[in-house]
Parts: C-alpha cells; structure tokens; sequence
C-alpha cells in the first residue's frame, strides 16, 4: 500500500523522505487525552457543525505565511465554535512545531489533532496531543501496530484514508475515527466526490471526518449530507479573519 516514488508529487516525497529521517521523543509519552467524539456529540447536541480548525502557517499548496502567533490563532478559532484543533508539527514544508502544538493545548479546552507524517512508532513520543494522525497510504503494514501503539499512549488514532483500500486496512486495523481526504496526496488535486463516494462503505459506529476542499458553507453542507461526522478545515479558516471564517463555517 505504500505509495512509491513515482506516484507522488515532488512536495510530497520530499515531505516524506523528510518524515523517514525525523527523529522520535526521547521518552515515551502517557496522553489523559480529551473524547474527540464527545466533542463532536456536544456540538451536535448545540445545532452546531463540528469543525477541527487547522493551525497551518503554510503548506504547499497555499500561498504565503501566516506570521500570527499560533496560541492567538487557535483561541480565535475556538471562540468562533471549533470543535477541536488540528495543529501543523510538520517543521520544513508546514511551518509547524511541536512547541507550538504544546503550547496550544495548554491554552484551549478543546481536543487537539497533532497532524504530521508519523512514519515510526518512536515519532508518536515527540508531543502529547489528544488525537494523533496516521495516513494509511504512507505507513502501509505498519498502520495496525501504529493504530495500537498510539492508543496504548492514550492518543485517538485518526486514520487517514483516500481509497477504498485504505478504507479497508483503516478498519481492519481496528480505526474508529477515520478521516477521508478529498485530496489525493499523490497528485495534490481535491475532489469532494471522494467522500461521498467512500463514506457509505464505512460502518455507522465509525466516525467520519471530510478532509481538504471544504471552502464555502456549500461544500461543508454537501459533506454533511454525505454523512461526515465533521469537518477538517485548513486554508478556508486560516485565509483571513480565523474567528468570523470559523463562525461562518460552524453555524
């Protein structure tokens, strides 16, 4: 399953040839983790949209360089109703930290996604978080040993998946929280017809996260009815005003 080479834009590989090479924490981590699902079932409960609110100070498929002191950026985006935060660690093409994510979390309540490309187990002990990401495509056979060596940190795995065989890999490895990305990482291109077109496959006790390309109220609409149980938004927040674009979106 793990994508060569050849299959990958170049920012990708040389995020990942970056990622293989990143050392892990000196010391294994212990995670008194906040309920992701309990953020979202609250939210829910309050006629809201769940939304994770993405800290991304760039990436390479954006433009630019939020200069904002991220603790600031992610206390706007929850007083304008994020469910949870994603938070950048990746530090050469994102922007990101582990000092950072740190940092947030101390300063909000909500749960925090630590998004990066965890390649190996010891690279889960960098920073405690709530959630942890782990992209199928890129961790191949290792995702079930991941999946368990996350949880036995106390993290939330949510797994990552753009195919159908990632889908079925993510739920054989045991994944409740799954994330669909509409971007195909290879190519870098988005499509929201990825979600709705994997979402049905997934069992009902699976909570579906929609990744990438939602922009307007329109798109977060569309993959709502698709049946995400929330949304993972980066650009379309961090484009301006992260208060009123999160409002917008979580109304």
């Amino acid at each position: 399953m793990n994508a060569s080479g050849d299959e990958l834009a170049p920012d990708v590989r040389a995020i990942l040839e970056a990622a293989r090479e990143r050392p892990g924490g000196e010391t294994r981590v212990s995670v008194d983790a906040r309920s992701f699902p309990e953020a979202v079932a609250e939210t829910e409960a309050a006629g809201r949209v769940p939304v994770i609110a993405e800290v991304k100070p760039t990436s390479p498929t954006t433009e630019g360089v939020r200069e904002d002191d991220p603790v600031e950026l992610a206390r706007e985006m929850v007083a304008g109703g994020a469910t949870a935060l994603s938070v950048l660690t990746e530090p050469e093409h994102f922007g990101g930290s582990a000092e950072s994510l740190r940092r947030i979390r101390e300063a909000v309540d909500v749960p925090v996604l630590r998004k990066d490309f965890v390649m190996h187990e010891a690279q889960l002990d960098v920073v405690e978080s709530d959630l942890v990401l782990l992209i199928a495509r890129f961790v191949g056979e290792d995702l079930p040993a991941l999946v368990e060596a996350a949880r036995d940190r106390g993290f939330q795995p949510l797994v990552e998946v753009h195919t159908r065989e990632e889908l079925t890999a993510a739920l054989a490895a045991g994944a409740d929280i799954v994330g669909i990305n509409n971007r195909d990482l290879g190519k870098l291109e988005v499509d929201l017809g990825t979600f709705e077109e994997l979402a049905p496959e997934a069992p009902e006790d699976v909570l579906l996260v929609a990744e990438s390309g939602v922009k307007t109220v329109d798109d977060a609409t569309r993959m709502r009815e698709a049946g995400a149980d929330a949304l993972l938004v980066g650009t379309a927040i961090m484009d301006g005003d992260v208060r009123r674009n999160t409002e917008t979106l979580t109304q």
